[in-house]
């Protein structure tokens, strides 16, 4: 059996190795809940990573963003190269929910764009959940949602062996029956191709090989691993698994079943709605009811086949479905990175869903069984993830009340001290000199917050430092932005409209000096590693409220806390409590590292981390080439040349996406788009 093995260059230091003990101690002694209060900088992921090590357990990773969860999938790969670290984030680009105004009368159907490559992701983490124990999982909240039965998925699997007695036209309709798509074009993910006695599937798993299966008369002889684009053989297999091509798995017998408790449901509350006089709710509902029982009796599957789920896996009602947990064996490790976010987050995705089920319940859109496709409560996601480790470093009230103990890491291996914090007013104050002073030294300290900043920037720039600044307003931050351009700053924003794929960008350019500051929300305060930023500056820090409550001005301090040079400026005109709490607790902080550096001798020194530089990855030199320049030799090429261009770019930027590099994907997007425009040009 596999085991987890931990590859890493660097030895615990610092706290990391007593806060490594007392976790894997609690581990032992049976502790069900702990919590790893880790500053910024201290190694929280390589405490963990040991953690692991030692417990040996397959493990759930929970982060409250997508590209938190890509930047821990990076760190845990390259800590356990040899095991199974997986990306389970929601695979939509765009997702709009079923749901309905009374107000307005305004039904909005579900619509979602569904990224191919993050499902791909997706299926890859439940198999290796199936087939092997050195599993790490690294998950958005998307995990407390409902799957699809793993019990259903495994008896729909195939193990295929050369040698087997199969017979060609049962295995047809048994791959239909795992959703693949029959196609005579190009195999693509959860695809299959049949001639005559030849069968090429890609499995929705992986998009880097095609299977090949030869069958003579009855028997399987040969079973091949393909390239998918040159279509050379990569390896003979002897053996080769199947797993569907959707989590959502219906077995017949369980499709007949569910279909006779829907018509039931159906018929009971048809019965209520035309008691209460509800005559548009009764024809709506019985209308679209039943289509979707004809589509399932056809068809097999309809749009919002979830919305029945209760019906297929015979749940009793009120029960909630199987989720990315189940598909864990019994005893597995739960870690809840940033937890501070990510509890009250999960915790906050049960009544929303609800809110929104019962208005389509209530206006004949839905059976009520639909409300019974939902995400965990908080009390029902605590019963299914057992031991739990907590990370933060600032943990909630919830954490310290339920964590049996806290293990502190307040010492950096580095050396480095939390960074000074100075206070500036918002607003420019008058001059206490005299009316016609040109600019004394009370005036330098009594500037506004945004004349007070640009100098600073540009002083930080010149030194090849970074420069973050919080807003509290998207719209603050778009307009900061433009004002600092207009300056001479080289400045980008970023929020939560902000695509996922550009937001990775935005930051790695903000490492690399493409930008000199980077203005944002709250998107600026958890789980970003920049250690090249020395400055961050706190705009409006006196607003009392969430984004400047004493938990986010230390988590947003944090974030000079990587530097040498570390420095804060919070621009604020009164003292408030959280204010003055986040500078006492930062104050404990530096005199505890400071203290250790005495004793240990050690000189504080930056942290230094690799940039994947694209340009290195790709070959191309981006600063004095546009795309099209880049690819002037591919667009004189025939149609079907660029067309075999394209197909590999594709490839390429797959591997990237599966690598989390999402920058390089981003650039090879951006070279297919400019090949397919050539493509319909030449037609």
């Amino acid at each position: 059996m596999a085991k987890f093995k931990l590859e890493s260059k660097y030895k615990p230091a610092g706290d990391q190795p007593l806060a490594i003990q007392k976790l894997v101690g609690g581990l032992k002694e049976g502790l069900q809940k702990q919590t790893l209060l880790g500053v910024t900088g201290s190694g929280k992921t390589f405490t963990i990573a040991n953690v692991i090590e030692q417990a040996q357990k397959p493990t759930l990773v929970i982060a409250h963003n997508k590209t938190l969860a890509a930047q821990l999938t990076n760190e845990f790969r390259e800590f356990f190269p040899e095991a199974a670290v997986e990306y389970f984030v929601s695979y939509y680009d765009y997702y709009q929910p079923e749901a309905y105004m009374p107000r307005s009368d305004t039904y909005i159907e579900k619509e979602a764009q569904i990224n191919q490559e993050i499902d791909r992701l997706r299926h890859s983490a439940t198999q290796s959940l199936l087939t092997r124990k050195d599993v790490i999982i690294v998950a958005s909240v998307s995990c407390i949602y409902g799957l699809g039965s793993p019990t259903e998925y495994k008896k729909t699997v195939v193990h295929l062996t050369t040698g087997d007695k199969i017979d060609r036209s049962e295995f047809l309709r048994k791959l239909v029956s795992m959703y693949f798509e029959r196609t005579n074009a190009d195999v693509d993910r959860g695809q299959f191709r049949a001639k005559g006695d030849v069968i090429e599937v890609m499995p929705k798993s992986d998009n880097s090989s095609i299977y090949r299966l030869i069958i003579e008369g009855e028997e399987l002889i040969e079973i091949f691993e393909l390239d998918p684009v040159s279509r050379r053989i990569k390896e003979r297999l002897k053996d080769l698994w199947l797993f569907p091509a959707k989590h959502y798995v219906v077995g017949s017998e369980s499709l007949e079943g569910a279909i006779r408790s829907i018509e039931d449901e159906l018929k009971m509350r048809l019965l209520r709605l035309k008691k209460e006089s509800k005559l548009l709710e009764y024809e709506r509902l019985n209308r679209r009811t039943r289509y979707d029982i004809e589509m399932l009796r056809n068809v097999g599957y309809t749009n919002g086949i979830e919305n029945y789920s209760r019906h297929f896996e015979g749940r009793p009602e009120g029960e909630p479905a199987d989720t990315l947990m189940a598909y864990f064996p019994d005893d597995f490790l739960t870690v809840i990175d940033e937890s501070h976010v990510t509890v009250p987050q999960i915790r906050a995705m049960y009544a929303g869903d609800q809110a929104r089920k019962n208005t389509l319940v209530e206006h004949g859109f839905r059976l009520p069984s639909a409300k019974d496709n939902r995400p965990l409560q908080f009390d029902e996601f605590e019963e299914r993830t057992h031991q739990t480790i907590y990370v933060s470093a600032t943990p909630g009230d919830y954490e310290n009340e339920m964590s049996s103990q806290i293990v502190e890491q307040i010492v950096r291996p580095t050396g480095l001290i939390d960074p000074e914090v100075i206070i500036r007013p918002v607003t420019e104050m008058p001059c206490e000199v005299k009316s016609d002073c040109k600019g004394c030294k009370k005036c330098e300290d009594n500037k506004g917050q945004i004349d007070d900043l640009i100098p600073r920037i540009i002083e930080r720039a010149e030194l090849g430092e970074r420069t973050l600044v919080t807003t509290l307003t998207k719209q603050m931050a778009e307009d900061l932005t433009q004002y600092l351009k207009e300056a001479g700053v080289k400045v980008e924003y970023i929020h939560s409209d902000i695509k996922t794929f550009d937001r990775v960008e935005i930051l790695t350019d903000l490492r690399k000096g493409v930008y000199d500051c980077v203005v944002g929300v709250n998107l600026l305060r958890e789980g970003l590693d920049l250690p090249e930023v020395s400055l961050v500056a706190i705009l409006d820090a006196d607003k009392e409220g969430f984004l400047r409550s004493e938990t986010s001005l230390v988590q947003t301090i944090g974030r000079a806390a990587r530097h040498l040079n570390g420095l804060v400026v919070a621009y604020a005109d009164k003292m408030t409590g959280s204010l003055e709490r986040a500078l006492k607790e930062t104050d404990r902080r530096r005199k505890i590292q400071v203290v250790y550096n005495k004793k240990h001798k050690i000189t504080p020194k930056s942290v230094i981390k690799n940039i994947n530089d694209i340009r290195a990855v790709l070959g191309h030199d981006l600063d004095t080439a546009d795309t099209s320049q880049i690819l002037k030799i591919e667009m004189m090429a025939e149609p079907h040349e660029i067309r075999l261009v394209i197909k590999e770019k594709e490839e390429e930027m797959a591997k990237a996406a599966a690598n989390l590099n999402f920058e390089t994907a981003a650039v090879i997007r951006d070279e297919i788009e400019v090949l397919q425009k050539e493509l319909k040009n030449k037609k």
